[in-house]
């Protein structure tokens, strides 16, 4: 008995379009994803960039806060007990440009100058190379073959754009040590180097009750911001392998980056996990802890870095993976960590249970905390890493007014979505509809720090 004829097979044109159509948009997927992690400290650095545009700055000049931060500064884990002071250079039009530091004195800045990658160029102030004395750091564009003037501490930068990220440290709690860091902060210049010998005026942009936000999207607008990097940077050599990759999603120099809807999907696709890596590699990040058997650790990996310090200077290393998962939750880089700041943080309580805001939970800081400056504890959106929106306020430090001690010198802080009675001096408030963590800053950091001498206990819940 005859069988029914089956289908008649395809042309081999078309089994092999198919194919070949189904292999492309898996590979558009999975180079989304490389993408997004590679591209992350660009992208971080590109909203900081629009946002600094969107208070009214634009490039080499400054944005500073008037006030220590509320939450309205969005970006990554910043620091709501200092001054900051944010310089934005641009070298591709306006050719080197000089950041002039004060000399310590009336006060002192720790900070940084980043390229647009957010690797440290060189630290400033006391824990910086002018040691406190003051200096005239000039940033010079990609490629600069001109002379340096003496007198000025040469930075070559990979990128045209970058920032400086400047904390103007608090001595005290009350208004007149705010204003203090404030005029003290306002007396940096930043100006072209082409205009030396009569620099004009640096235009401070205060930014204190604007919008400032420089949250990751997860969604087109972080390529959308790539793409503006892409187009506006020069190619750094141990990036070159990106190229192709970046021209199969639709980022290509020259070339505008309009994807059509079906490009689109996948994009949206590969950001979703990517941003699944990048959390899950966040969390894992706390293992080893930097206080053995504790909760708290330096979130970033011996790799990160010494590539960061050293501009990834080793040939046989480059961990864009966890330079990718360092900036999904902050923001600037120092070029020798633990000399002006270090940083702890945590996401569990003792129990290893996640920060809940709905939760009240204790931290009793002890004595004798090992720093020459200043030590500080900020609450964060465990979802954004930015200030939880709509707090009165994100932290407590050793400066705070009224900060409550035991009788031994240790210091109970205490967070949750109410006050203890008794307790607002040393509350930070939390939402009770999500989770937190906690960053513990320490300002000019000291031995016992680092040998363990000193050990912070861990976050524990009380109700």
């Amino acid at each position: 008995m005859a069988q029914p004829a089956g289908p008649a097979p395809a042309p081999q044109g078309t089994q092999a379009s198919v194919a070949l159509s189904g292999l492309t948009e898996r590979m558009l997927h999975r180079r989304a994803v490389e993408a997004a992690i590679w591209g992350m400290p660009a992208v971080n650095f590109e909203l900081m960039a629009q946002a600094m545009a969107d208070a009214g700055a634009t490039f080499n000049q400054v944005v500073y806060w008037s006030r220590p931060l509320t939450w309205k500064n969005q970006t990554l884990t910043p620091n709501p007990d200092t001054i900051y002071v944010m310089p934005f250079y641009n070298t591709k039009d306006a050719g080197p440009v000089v950041l002039e530091i004060p000399p310590a004195g009336e006060g002192s800045i720790t900070g940084s100058i980043d390229d647009g990658w957010q690797t440290a160029l060189e630290d400033v102030g006391p824990a910086g190379v002018d040691k406190g004395a003051g200096g005239k750091y000039l940033i010079l564009p990609p490629g600069y073959q001109g002379a340096v003037p003496d007198g000025h501490i040469a930075l070559p930068s990979a990128t045209y754009a970058g920032f400086a990220l400047l904390r103007s440290n608090l001595r005290g709690g009350s208004d007149e040590d705010r204003a203090r860091a404030v005029r003290y902060g306002r007396m940096i210049r930043f100006y072209p180097l082409a205009q030396a010998a009569s620099p004009p005026e640096t235009r401070f942009v205060d930014a204190a009750d604007m919008p400032f936000d420089s949250t990751i999207p997860y969604d087109l607008r972080f390529f959308q911001a790539l793409d503006r990097f892409v187009q506006r940077e020069p190619w750094i050599e141990r990036d070159r392998a990106m190229i192709d990759p970046l021209r199969t999603i639709g980022i290509e120099k020259g070339k505008p980056f309009s994807p059509e809807a079906r490009q689109r999907e996948i994009l949206a696709a590969g950001m979703r996990e990517a941003h699944e890596f990048l959390e899950a590699s966040y969390e894992a990040l706390y293992t080893p802890p930097y206080f053995e058997g504790s909760r708290w650790a330096l979130p970033v990996s011996p790799a990160l870095a010494k590539g960061m310090q050293t501009s990834f200077g080793d040939r046989d290393s480059y961990p864009t993976d966890g330079r990718g998962i360092a900036y999904s939750f902050a923001f600037f880089s120092s070029k020798h960590l633990g000399e002006g700041q270090f940083y702890l943080l945590s996401i569990q309580d003792k129990a290893g249970q996640p920060l809940d805001g709905s939760a009240t939970y204790r931290l009793r800081v002890p004595g004798a905390v090992p720093v020459r400056l200043y030590w500080s504890v900020t609450a964060y959106d465990r979802v954004t890493h930015a200030l939880i929106r709509e707090l009165p306020w994100s932290s407590r430090s050793s400066n705070t007014q009224g900060l409550k001690q035991n009788g031994d010198g240790s210091v109970d802080l205490l967070f949750g979505p109410a006050a203890p009675p008794g307790q607002q001096e040393n509350w930070i408030p939390t939402r009770a509809d999500g989770r937190f963590e906690v960053m513990f800053r320490f300002y000019g950091p000291e031995r016992p720090l680092f040998d363990k001498s000193w050990r912070l206990p861990d976050i524990e819940r009380q109700s």
